[in-house]
C-alpha cells in the first residue's frame, strides 16, 4: 500500500515510526550539532523570555579542526529583527556588557564557547516571545566557512546551560 493512500492517522503513525527509525527527532529533546568545513558548532540555545521582551540571548560553541583560524562575524535569527554579538565582563561587582563589532576568533584547535555572563549572542527587536521547547531558525556567520543555517533551542527561562538531555543526537553537516 502507497504511504500517500493511507488513511490520516495511520500516515501519522507511519511518518513518526519512520523518524523513530532513523535516529531523527521533531521535538525539542534531540542534539543539535552542526558542521561547517573545519567548523564544529554545539548546541545553539537559548532562554525562554516573558512576554513584551524585546531582547534575547543565543548561546553555542564553536570548535575549530582546521589548521587556519576562523572568526564568527556575525548571526540572525528569524525572531528577531537583528543580531549583535556581545561580550560580558565584571568590573567591580558591576556587569558590563559591550558590542564585539569585529566578532570572535576560533583560533585552530581551539574552542570558543558563547554563554550566560560570557560572550553571547544579543538578539534584538523580538517579534515574538521565546518559549520554552521552540526551534528558532537561524544562521551564524563566518568569514571562511560562510553562512550556516542552526536552529536555536528554547530553554527554560532560568536556564543556566543547555539541556543535558539534548546530548546524545545527531550531526547536521552543512
Amino acid at each position: 500500500m502507497r504511504l500517500s493512500a493511507l488513511p490520516l492517522p495511520a500516515l501519522a503513525r507511519s511518518i513518526t515510526l519512520c523518524l523513530a527509525l532513523t535516529g531523527l527527532s521533531a521535538g525539542p529533546l534531540s542534539a543539535h550539532d552542526y558542521s561547517a568545513g573545519p567548523l564544529k558548532i554545539g548546541h545553539p540555545w537559548s532562554r525562554a523570555t516573558p512576554g513584551g521582551a524585546k531582547v534575547a540571548a543565543g548561546y553555542l560553541t564553536v570548535t575549530n579542526t582546521g589548521n587556519s583560524p576562523d572568526r564568527l562575524t556575525g548571526a540572525s535569527v528569524t525572531a528577531a529583527g537583528r543580531a549583535e554579538m556581545h561580550s560580558m565582563s565584571s568590573e567591580g561587582g558591576v556587569m558590563r556588557m559591550a558590542p564585539l563589532p569585529n566578532g570572535l576568533e576560533i583560533p585552530p584547535g581551539g574552542t570558543v564557547t558563547l554563554a550566560p555572563s560570557g560572550n553571547h549572542l544579543m538578539f534584538l527587536d523580538l517579534k515574538q516571545p521565546f518559549k520554552q521547547g521552540e526551534r528558532i531558525a537561524g544562521t551564524l556567520t563566518f568569514e571562511r566557512a560562510g553562512t550556516v543555517p542552526v536552529e536555536f533551542v528554547v530553554e527554560g527561562i532560568a536556564a543556566k546551560g543547555p539541556d543535558k538531555g539534548h546530548e546524545k543526537g545527531h550531526d547536521h553537516a552543512h
